[in-house]
């Protein structure tokens, strides 16, 4: 159920107490032993404010909370506030320019100290500095100012009407973090506070006790945690590194892991290992796309360092229009799907699928047309040559395309070079370990931020129900760059005029309706009118529990790690 306008009504803190509650009230704060959690994508930071990646926002959410959350209804419901502001109950101001959260009484860090709103207004002007690359700024686009009113109260103020005010510490991309711990890591110093994104202190229900970079975080219950019976387990171990059959394995069939995120397995694979009858599927479908991105700066090595892949220097062939055209018009997504998700995939020409009401009618991708493909090139001017590449004015049309290393992925990456090869395409293929690629380390070549590749293939998601806040992560501003330390989510360079302009429209429109429209012409822009974005799979959201461990319900729109509190050991 998606939010239809500001005057409907939300969960209050008590009904939002039991709408969470998916277990019967634990006797006693850890009492159900270890927690053993396999992010196979490991972690390399704990600051969700330094990475784009979901395995850090999952890893963060254990510890850091926001002031709100996404239900799996897709309703907003209270984290650390006590209800949810709207212009009904007076939190949000009549013209919404402002919105006022007020804080739960008594919620503590897990060192013993108060929340405050200070802590919340810290959290605003760090993620807000332009020098500290926040990578999660476009949750706060068009915020002026955040104030701490009284110790308890918080109130945003926006630089215009703001219709949809629920971006700002809504969802496990935007928690509060302590300000008496990161107020020396402001600005440029932000990704050097080594031990601050290591070990961040928080008010959710486990703290960390170890945390070793791209491998192993561990965790104990926080003893200051709100609820005194909770959370269940007095450990966790969540293990990175391996891959997703790996990871499958170790719950279905070995019974070593409790929770394995992130499986990626032919629909055959899956099946065998669910057969052994430790374990079961954890799907739901949200708005994750499995998608290809055309680099539209140049990327090459001959470039001097910090020049290379901006757009100091536009890409030499993907730039051209009819090429990325024809790069999409190759690939035949249903059988991409057939072969690596079955019926937890959909093959599909958006970015944002879903919620249904914001998804564009928009299906020409799904027919595959390997000759038009080949007349598009051709009538760009590139023609073939003797070794049976195309090549224009002397270029080559040869692509770097990287992904992870991950079976299904591969097999895309093979098929999708043969797809290319018959239409005069030379594709060289580049695997990085996950916990690199999806890395924050602004001096690594191999994230996919900095995108020292032609091509490359992930798989992005948004949290909640509303797009507004993932389709203005293709601003101009959000290009990452060395000047903002690698750290923005526009990873593909995407930068037109008439794009911002509906970003700020979006800004300024109210109306769940209105709001749709606006996002079906953005998923257009940059789906089949620029093809700089190509749509492969809509994913299901699938993980794998073991059949020991109770009260887990997937959420598509938020971490999947929402309601860890309630999570217990059960018998089989």
């Amino acid at each position: 159920m998606v939010i239809n306008s500001l005057k409907t009504g939300l969960l209050t803190s008590a009904a939002a107490v039991l709408a969470l509650a998916s277990s019967p009230a634990h006797a006693e704060r850890g009492t159900d032993g270890e927690l053993n959690l396999l992010l196979w994508q490991a972690p390399s930071t704990l600051n969700v404010y330094l990475s784009t990646g979901v395995k850090e926002m999952l890893a963060s959410s254990l510890i850091l909370e926001p002031l709100a959350i996404f239900a799996p209804d897709g309703e907003i419901v209270p984290a650390l506030a006590q209800d949810i502001p709207t212009l009904e109950n007076g939190g949000i101001s009549d013209d919404m320019t402002t919105i006022t959260w007020k804080l739960k009484e008594g919620v503590k860090w897990s060192d013993g100290t108060d929340l405050t709103a200070e802590d919340v207004k810290f959290t605003a002007d760090y993620c807000m500095n332009d020098e500290g690359g926040c990578a999660q700024a476009a949750k706060f686009e068009g915020v002026t100012s955040v104030e701490a009113v009284d110790p308890l109260t918080v109130k945003i103020t926006f630089d215009s009407p703001r219709p949809y005010p629920y971006a700002a510490f809504v969802g496990a991309q935007a928690p509060i973090i302590q300000k008496a711990q990161f107020e020396n890591c402001t600005g440029a110093q932000a990704a050097t506070c080594t031990e601050e994104n290591f070990g961040p202190i928080g008010t959710g229900p486990f703290r960390a006790t170890g945390f070793k970079t791209n491998d192993v975080v561990t965790l104990e219950a926080n003893p200051e945690y709100r609820e005194a019976d909770k959370p269940a387990f007095a450990t966790v171990t969540l293990k990175g590194g391996g891959d997703s059959t790996s990871a499958a394995r170790a719950v279905l069939e070995t019974g070593e892991y409790d929770y394995a995120w992130n499986i990626q397995l032919a629909p055959d694979v899956l099946e065998g290992m669910l057969a052994a009858g430790k374990g079961k599927l954890e799907v739901d479908f949200g708005a994750t796309v499995e998608h290809i991105l055309l680099n539209q700066s140049d990327p090459s090595p001959s470039l001097p360092e910090g020049e290379r892949a901006t757009l100091k220097h536009p890409h030499p062939i993907l730039s051209d229009l009819k090429v990325r055209q024809a790069l999409s018009m190759a690939i035949d997504r249903e059988l991409l799907n057939e072969i690596g998700y079955g019926e937890t995939g959909k093959a599909t020409c958006n970015m944002v699928p879903n919620p249904e009401i914001y998804a564009s009618d928009n299906d020409d991708c799904l027919t595959q047309d390997i000759e038009g493909a080949k007349a598009l090139l051709e009538e760009a001017g590139w023609t073939v040559g003797g070794d049976g590449i195309r090549e224009k004015d002397g270029v080559k049309l040869k692509l770097l395309f990287q992904t992870s290393v991950n079976a299904v992925r591969q097999d895309f990456q093979a098929l999708i070079k043969q797809w290319w090869s018959e239409i005069g395409v030379e594709t060289e293929l580049k695997t990085v370990d996950a916990s690199v690629y999806f890395g924050s380390d602004p001096g690594s070549p191999d994230t996919i931020v900095k995108f020292y590749a032609d091509v490359e293939m992930y798989t992005d998601v948004y949290d909640g129900t509303d797009p507004g806040s993932f389709l203005s992560e293709r601003s101009c501003a959000s290009i990452p760059s060395p000047e903002n330390q690698w750290q923005g989510e526009n990873t593909v360079r995407y930068c037109d005029e008439e794009y911002e302009k509906l970003i700020k429209e979006m800004a300024q429109t109210s109306g769940i309706e209105a709001r749709a429209e606006l996002a079906k012409k953005m998923n257009l822009m940059i789906t089949r009118d620029s093809m700089t974005h190509l749509p492969l799979i809509a994913r299901g959201r699938v993980s794998v529990s073991s059949n020991r461990l109770g009260g887990v319900h997937m959420n598509p729109w938020d971490s999947e790690f929402w309601n860890v509190a309630d999570w217990t050991r059960v018998e089989e």
